[in-house]
C-alpha cells in the first residue's frame, strides 16, 4: 500500500506549434517533467504535511513513477485566455481525516477565478464528509494559472498539479 507523506504544489506553462511538445515544455516550466507522471484521483491523504516545490522536488530521481492530481488546458485559438487550477480543503483532524483536492480548467476566466473555483469544488467536497462525520474544516487553498493563448496559433499549454511525494 502506497499512502503518500508529502505533497507539493507546483505550475506551468508551454508554448510549440506541436500539442505534445507544448504540453512538455508546460511540464518542465513546473519542474515536473522529468518523471513518469500516474494521475490518481483527488483524495489528499490524512496527515500528509505540504512541502515547498524544491523541497518535494529534491527528494525524486529522474524516471521515478509519480503519482500527481493534474488540471491541464491547451488550445491553438490565438489569444483565447485559459487556465488550470488544483484546489485544497483539508479538515481540521488531518490525521485521521483525508482531504480533497480539485482539478479545474477554465476559458475565459482570470487565474484568480479559476484557483477560486477549484477552491470551492474541494471545500465542498470536503463539506459533504463533515457534515456526516462532524468536524470543520481547517484549511482551503490552491494553485492555479492562466495565460492567453499564443497570437500565430502554436498551442499553448498550461497545467496546476499537486504532486505526491512517497
Amino acid at each position: 500500500m502506497v499512502v503518500p507523506k508529502k505533497v507539493f504544489f507546483t505550475r506551468g506553462k508551454g508554448v510549440h506549434k506541436d500539442q505534445l511538445v507544448s504540453f512538455e515544455m508546460a511540464l518542465r516550466n513546473a519542474g515536473i517533467a522529468p518523471f513518469n507522471l500516474v494521475y490518481v484521483s483527488s483524495i489528499m491523504p490524512p496527515d500528509a504535511e505540504i512541502v515547498s516545490r524544491d523541497e518535494g522536488l529534491a527528494t525524486l530521481r529522474p524516471g521515478e513513477i509519480v503519482y500527481c492530481v493534474m488540471a491541464k488546458n491547451a488550445s491553438n485559438e490565438p489569444n483565447e485566455k485559459i487556465s488550470a487550477a488544483i484546489g485544497l480543503a483539508v479538515p481540521q483532524i488531518h490525521d485521521k481525516q483525508h482531504g480533497y483536492l480539485s482539478e479545474h480548467h477554465c476559458v475565459g476566466l482570470s487565474e484568480k477565478q479559476c484557483g477560486a473555483y477549484a477552491e470551492e469544488l474541494a471545500r465542498t467536497m470536503l463539506d459533504t464528509i463533515m457534515q456526516k462525520q462532524g468536524g470543520n474544516i481547517l484549511k482551503t487553498s490552491n494553485i492555479s494559472i492562466a495565460t492567453e493563448t499564443d497570437q500565430d496559433g502554436n498551442w499553448t499549454t498550461v497545467v496546476a498539479t499537486a504532486v505526491f511525494v512517497c
